[in-house]
């Protein structure tokens, strides 16, 4: 009986907390450039010469591989049948790489003037190559992310599951708002664009030397746990097999979370995109300041997330939380269309708000995909969601908003330090947010009847007592 007691190294709070920091610094570095770029729309235009068409192309360009390559599912297959420690060095080291080729490109002035035709499109060589650079890493950043979360379902089932993902991504979303915040005021002091960037590089180096030191962690975890077993009879662990992926695609649990995810993250991240520019435009802040509003979301997220986890680890209620959090996108991207309401302070008002939405809704959705998938299918599983994410809200979308801004909404042209720059109506495109909003609520209550039906658990706590 004392060999079935053993305690694993999980087991304790210290070890499974380090762990959780170890990785999540990791993460806070890729957030960090994924998003260094949103706060420098107008400083590509006026430095580089970039239009809306060009940003709106390279920021989608960081689903390209992983939709049309499948490389973010081939990477939830090798996590689980490589391993976490395999995947997550791996996917750390082509973070940097992609965040290399990025840093060259925006620095050099050998790709000045000019430009390439790949397929049916024609762009400056300068945002081809970035384009490319920011593809790798957003490979390198997806796989790690699907790897973290895989770490934190190892770690904390049966402990503080909510919490550990909240507080990651809250970790994670700390990046975003430094770089939403930081990378303007970075890029004007060295009077260069690429100069953010290559803090990042130098992050993300910090990072992989971060993910290596958690491997000896996973080690000793997995050591803890083959020594509980010793005397004791259990049946051998299925392993992931490619077919697999078939019964993931076939449950329609997993269908309501994926396209929840991707509906929901379309009414965010590619608003993050533009929020900085959109902020100049419409309630006429500041250029040099902009970037301080929609930096004030990440940094509610970061507050907020883990209280939202914490209340389903111990509350449940799952579903309801998403729902909620739906809500709250719709109202926020439907008052932000309102072309009377261009005060800055309603801009404040909504972006706390905007916040509390975005905590809601993943503070429940990532931690329920353990409930509706078995743990051995959970790397796919993942990367299958992430994948649908990449399609929709991180490549299409940005790209569509960027064409639909230059097609339908100039405003006009002003000078900017001598500069000419265009100037935007952003109505249409906060009009399109809401409409995904809605349709994010949609699937959200989709999701809450098939939990009654199949009973997941989504209303149920975590936390085993």
């Amino acid at each position: 009986m004392t060999e079935q007691i053993k305690k694993i190294v999980s087991d304790s709070k210290a070890a499974r907390w380090t762990a959780l920091f170890i990785v999540a610094f990791t993460m806070f570095a890729g957030y960090y450039l994924a998003d260094v770029m949103a706060p420098l729309e107008v400083l590509l235009q006026k430095q580089l010469g970039w239009s809306g068409t060009d940003y709106g192309w390279f920021t989608g360009a960081y689903g390209w591989f992983n939709v049309f390559l499948f490389f973010l599912i081939f990477g939830g297959i090798i996590l689980d049948k490589m391993g976490i420690r395999f995947t997550g060095l791996s996917a750390a080291a082509v973070m940097v790489l992609g965040a290399a080729i990025k840093y060259w490109a925006i620095s050099t002035d050998s790709l000045e003037g000019k430009s390439m035709t790949i397929l049916l499109w024609t762009f400056p060589t300068q945002v081809w190559f970035a384009a490319f650079g920011y593809a790798i890493f957003g490979v390198g950043v997806e796989v790690a992310g699907i790897t973290v979360s895989k770490v934190i379902v190892k770690w904390f089932t049966g402990h503080e599951l909510a919490l550990a993902m909240g507080l990651q991504l809250s970790i994670a979303r700390l990046g975003t708002a430094l770089a939403l915040s930081t990378s303007l005021p970075v890029a004007l002091y060295y009077q260069n664009v690429a100069a953010p960037i290559l803090i990042c590089l130098l992050m993300l180096i910090i990072g992989l030397l971060a993910f290596f030191v958690y491997t000896f962690n996973d080690k000793k975890l997995d050591k803890s746990v083959a020594a509980s077993k010793v005397g004791i009879i259990t049946e051998p662990e299925e392993e992931f097999r490619v077919k697999d992926i078939i019964s993931i695609i076939t449950n329609k649990g997993w269908w309501y979370v994926s396209i929840l995810c991707a509906l929901f993250y379309s009414a965010v991240f590619p608003f993050l995109k533009y929020a900085t520019y959109f902020m100049v435009n419409k309630f006429g802040v500041d250029e040099n300041l902009a970037g301080m509003i929609p930096g004030l979301l990440p940094f509610g997220t970061i507050l907020l997330t883990p209280v939202f986890g914490n209340i389903y680890d111990r509350k449940g209620k799952g579903a309801t939380i998403m729902i909620i959090g739906s809500l709250l996108i719709i109202l926020v991207h439907l008052l932000f269309a309102v072309p009377i309401l261009n005060h800055y302070s309603i801009a404040i008002v909504l972006m706390v708000i905007l916040g509390v939405g975005f905590s809601l809704v993943p503070s429940a959705m990532w931690p329920s995909v353990p409930k509706i998938i078995p743990q051995r299918q959970l790397g796919t599983a993942y990367a299958l969601i992430f994948w649908v994410q990449n399609a929709w809200a991180l490549m299409f979308v940005p790209a569509l908003i960027g064409w639909v801004l230059d097609n339908y909404c100039i405003t006009g042209q002003s000078i900017v330090d001598g500069q000419t720059v265009t100037t935007y109506n952003y109505t249409i495109p906060m009009l399109l947010f809401m409409i995904f909003g809605v349709t994010s609520l949609f699937f959200a209550f989709l999701l809450k009847i098939e939990d009654k039906k199949k009973g997941y658990g989504l209303q149920l706590p975590n936390i085993k007592k």
